[in-house]
């Protein structure tokens, strides 16, 4: 069976970027997905499709279909009062409500008056490279497709 809409996939990863590994699933259970779902960045995803068990592929999945690219308006300085009580440092993560929802900043400066604060994905703007081994591929169960993720092995468990 390939790797299609709505099919699910099982799959051991590396990742890296830049010549570092970022992650990987080796030692652990296998990444379980539904195909088509979004839950892989596109490049990864594309490049799946149509493959089987059994199969290994290196992978170069470039910024714009991965995470995109920086964009310096996501950057800004803000007022440290909107972080009163907490002792602010570089690398904090935050949830930020903004115009267009709600969004995930770091902390990139903090100075007398103000924090920098960064809301592009930490690997926006880099190509990634993986390594992957498809495991299994099957059919998603009904359940699956209505809860829109995978159960069991590699998934979730209610």
């Amino acid at each position: 069976m390939k790797i299609a809409e709505n099919k699910v996939a099982l799959i051991h990863y590396t990742v890296s970027a830049q010549g570092t590994e970022l992650d990987s699933s080796e030692g652990k259970e296998p990444l379980a997905f539904i195909a088509g779902q979004g839950f892989l960045v596109p490049g990864l995803e594309e490049a799946l499709m149509g493959h089987e068990a059994g199969e290994t592929l290196d992978v170069e999945v470039p910024a714009d279909k991965a995470y995109g690219q920086r964009d310096d308006h996501l950057m800004q300085a803000v007022p440290k009062n909107m972080f009163e009580g907490m002792d602010v440092e570089p690398g904090m993560q935050f949830r930020a409500t903004t115009d267009t929802g709600e969004q995930t900043v770091m902390v990139l400066e903090v100075q007398d008056e103000e924090v920098v604060i960064d809301g592009n994905h930490p690997l926006a703007g880099m190509d990634l490279f993986f390594n992957v081994r498809i495991e299994e591929v099957r059919d998603a169960t009904e359940e699956e497709l209505q809860h829109g993720h995978v159960h069991g092995v590699g998934g979730h468990h209610h």
